[in-house]
């Protein structure tokens, strides 16, 4: 058979491997209809809550305030014109919402973290975006670039009153060590609408750690996709859920290359009548992908009556060729020998509960990693227990 180009993409196109859960995207923002609630990757989300982010409300200027530290080697700069469209997809992602394909197209800058090759930075990059108007709806792109071999840790911390679409891309070169920690600590009435896209490099190790504990209704999705084999992604999620709240997590690992790895782990605490958490873990294994080895796990800890949260873990597997895949939910109240254990030695009741939660989340943040977060983390799991959950009667959170 003579080969020309058609024949090429006649066999990619064979190759490719599409997810019933994961539809093919467009950068064409007419080809995204608004959704209204009944396809599958907006079932769980309470898009009247949203503020019409997820559809065509105004992406109005911005009342968002920035800032960030800035190590040695690092540029971070708000970039505009030729410069920001030329930024514009550099994880390849290719948008299935129609707020991502609006974020794209209609958003004029772009706040970039590039992190040159061969740079190790010891010390955290921490951009703080603080939000002032939650009646003011805005939109955001952040890229952050990883040049090969580089080493750095990037925080982005949330925090104050906004009604936020964002999409924030991850270029990780070729055999560099990166962690991207999202920290959603935003004020009661906050909406955030973000989606995270990252492609990691030949024989890189990124690790995402998205963290959701405040906001009246917070949804991101986090992608992860690879450019070479050999490529590592850890991707971590801690939330905690109060009365009415509203917390969406969707994962989404596209084993495209062969020799990759992947685990992910997200844990979360629900209390507080009307509470709702949803995890949503897909991994798509293509034929490609010989070799692979990949695992995910979610669990939750429900602290109260007239909490609901949702677990929903799927593999698609296209190829025998694979070293190890599989998944793990699940979702109970308190473990009631843990409870018995500490309350025979004389710990009483709420303290001991104090300590399963603890327990629940500390091991989770070790594996986070980050030191500078390490007390934050621990000081935002205590604040949230002090809300109601040691109020409650030890029947009730046991039963």
């Amino acid at each position: 058979m003579t080969v020309t180009a058609d024949n090429v993409t006649s066999a990619l196109e064979a190759e490719k491997v599409s997810s019933h859960l994961h539809p093919e995207g467009s950068l064409d923002v007419n080809d995204h209809p608004a959704p209204n609630g009944r396809e599958e990757i907006w079932r769980f989300t309470p898009l009247k809550r949203l503020r019409g982010l997820a559809a065509d409300a105004e992406f109005q200027a911005s009342t968002t305030e920035t800032s960030w530290n800035t190590p040695e080697g690092v540029r971070i700069a708000n970039v505009s014109g030729e410069e920001a469209r030329g930024l514009r997809g550099i994880s390849g992602l290719v948008p299935n919402t129609r707020f991502g394909a609006r974020v794209l197209s209609e958003v004029p800058s772009t706040l970039l973290v590039d992190v040159p090759s061969d740079l190790e930075i010891a010390e955290p990059v921490i951009v703080d975006l603080v939000g002032k108007d939650a009646g003011v709806t805005e939109a955001g792109h952040i890229p952050l670039r990883f040049g090969a071999h580089s080493s750095a840790v990037v925080v982005l911390r949330h925090t104050g009153s906004a009604s936020m679409a964002q999409v924030v891309e991850v270029a990780v070169g070729d055999g560099a060590r990166v962690t991207v920690v999202s920290l959603q600590d935003w004020a009661d009435d906050a909406v955030h609408l973000t989606h995270h896209e990252a492609v990691v490099g030949r024989d890189a190790e990124y690790k995402h750690a998205a963290i959701s504990v405040g906001g009246d209704v917070v949804r991101m999705d986090s992608n992860v996709h690879y450019d070479g084999p050999g490529g590592s992604a850890n991707m971590l999620g801690l939330y905690f859920a109060d009365e009415g709240q509203h917390i969406e997590h969707h994962l989404y690992v596209d084993h495209d290359a062969p020799h990759t790895n992947s685990n992910a782990n997200y844990r979360g605490a629900l209390q507080g009548e009307g509470a709702h958490t949803v995890w949503i873990g897909n991994v798509l294994i293509r034929k490609v992908a010989a070799g692979i080895n990949t695992y995910e796990e979610n669990r939750n800890l429900v602290l109260t009556d007239g909490c609901q949260a949702d677990s929903v873990p799927n593999l698609e597997i296209e190829t025998g060729e694979i070293e190890g895949a599989g998944h793990a939910s699940a979702t109970g109240r308190f473990d009631d020998n843990q409870l018995f254990y500490l309350r025979s030695r004389g710990i009483e009741e709420n303290e001991a509960r104090r300590l399963v939660v603890h327990g629940f989340f500390n091991d989770l943040i070790r594996q986070i990693g980050v030191e500078a977060l390490d007390e934050k983390l621990r000081d935002i799991v205590a604040d949230e227990l002090e809300k109601n959950v040691l109020d409650i009667p030890f029947e009730a959170a046991t039963n």
